[in-house]
């Protein structure tokens, strides 16, 4: 089964969209259609997000809620120890936590709507695909 890391991008607007195409990603990890590969710094980010005012204001969510759904994410994912640490993207050095976390999941690929991932195409053969790229090759 293919193994596949999600940019928080993916889960926020999920969250946000739960009828969108971002939303059909989490239904399909759910239906054990791929194995879920986290870390703890991509799980902080989504927690971080999450907590924006703005986006609050949109899920509705309470700090609690965000906790528990990080927790159960964690429970329910394969997480990495976090001992990989990587300086690849020069103009967001946040994002190499994605690259991280693929290369010591051993993942097949990286979902992502972020150009600074999108734009390398794919790190030492994980490919770099969009949602929609990543349904292509999900089916």
């Amino acid at each position: 089964m293919m193994r596949v890391v999600l940019d928080a991008n993916v889960f926020v607007s999920a969250i946000l969209t739960p009828h969108g195409e971002t939303a059909r990603v989490l239904r399909a990890w759910r239906e054990e259609q791929f194995h879920l590969i986290v870390s703890e710094p991509i799980m902080r980010e989504i927690g971080r997000v999450l907590l924006y005012p703005k986006l609050k204001k949109r899920h509705g969510w309470s700090p609690v809620m965000i906790r528990q759904f990080l927790e159960d994410l964690a429970s329910v994912s394969i997480l990495t120890p976090g001992e990989i640490h990587l300086s690849i993207i020069r103009d967001d050095p946040s994002d190499d936590r994605y690259l991280e976390c693929a290369v010591e999941g051993e993942a097949d690929v990286i979902v992502s709507g972020d150009h600074h991932l999108r734009d390398l195409g794919s790190y030492r053969g994980i490919p770099i695909l969009s949602v929609k790229e990543f349904f292509e090759v999900l089916v």
